[in-house]
């Protein structure tokens, strides 16, 4: 995305190693990646919460694809092999800013799912099976990215061209409900950085208070990259069962399976 300003500011642009981005990118994109294998090849996991979370981790995997991409682009671009203002260079600018975007939004709507999913298992849990079905999980699944790809576009339109069972069972939806709450903490504080910018940029750009606003872009960036990179060593830590299966994943094989 680009934020070099055309007004003048005695805020100088704070400026974050480009080997940063790239090591936070990679590792992040690794994280995600996986936890959406995990779901995808243990049939345990077939359940709402953990596809919600898998979507959650996809979109996480998007945003941090997109952001080592683009990084890789301004390596290039200041070693002389890609024009900073070509055509083609400002198309896929624009890609990338409507994946970030549709990474965004994706990610408050999969939070959002999840929460709905906790609230049913802790005040319905008699009737969740029936409720949370899985031909409804894919349903909303199919809602979610298809609102995620038409808000993408319409963000960047916005944007100017620059008992002991039952206690066991209420246990689990406790610990799923503080698992939610800590990935919604960790997601506030990682994107409320760059929802503001997005705001800045449309309604005040010739301000000199949000140049000085705009000049920690790319602090805002190192905390969007933070929250992909964050996200799955939650997941790991609050679920045996994706520990289990992230363990079976990392240090089995056909032939040497686990015991």
């Amino acid at each position: 995305m680009n934020t070099t300003s055309v007004f003048q500011t005695d805020c100088p642009e704070v400026k974050v190693p480009v080997p940063l981005f790239l090591t936070m990118g990679l590792v992040s994109l690794g994280e995600n990646f996986l936890v959406v294998l995990a779901v995808i090849r243990n049939r345990d996991l077939h359940s709402p919460m953990y596809c919600f979370i898998c979507s959650l981790a996809a979109f996480n995997t998007i945003a941090s694809l997109t952001k080592t991409w683009e990084t890789l682009m301004i390596v290039l671009a200041d070693v002389g092999q890609l024009e900073k203002r070509g055509s083609s260079e400002t198309k896929l600018d624009d890609v990338m800013d409507s994946l970030l975007c549709m990474s965004f939004v994706g990610s408050i709507s999969s939070f959002l799912a999840i929460a709905v999913d906790r609230y049913i298992t802790i005040f319905h849990a008699l009737r969740y099976h029936n409720i949370m079905t899985m031909q409804r999980t894919r349903a909303v699944l199919g809602v979610i990215w298809t609102m995620c790809g038409v808000s993408a576009v319409l963000m960047i339109a916005a944007l100017p061209t620059s008992g002991v069972g039952k206690c066991r069972w209420r246990c689990c939806s406790m610990r799923g409900a503080l698992t939610l709450t800590i990935l919604f903490g960790t997601f506030i504080v990682c994107w409320a950085p760059f929802f503001v910018h997005l705001i800045i940029i449309m309604v005040c750009p010739a301000n000199p208070y949000c140049e000085c606003y705009r000049s920690l872009f790319q602090l805002h960036m190192v905390l969007l990259m933070s929250h992909a990179l964050i996200d799955p060593g939650i997941y790991a830590f609050r679920s045996a069962e994706l520990r289990q299966t992230f363990r079976k994943m990392l240090l089995c094989s056909t032939w040497k399976p686990c015991s």
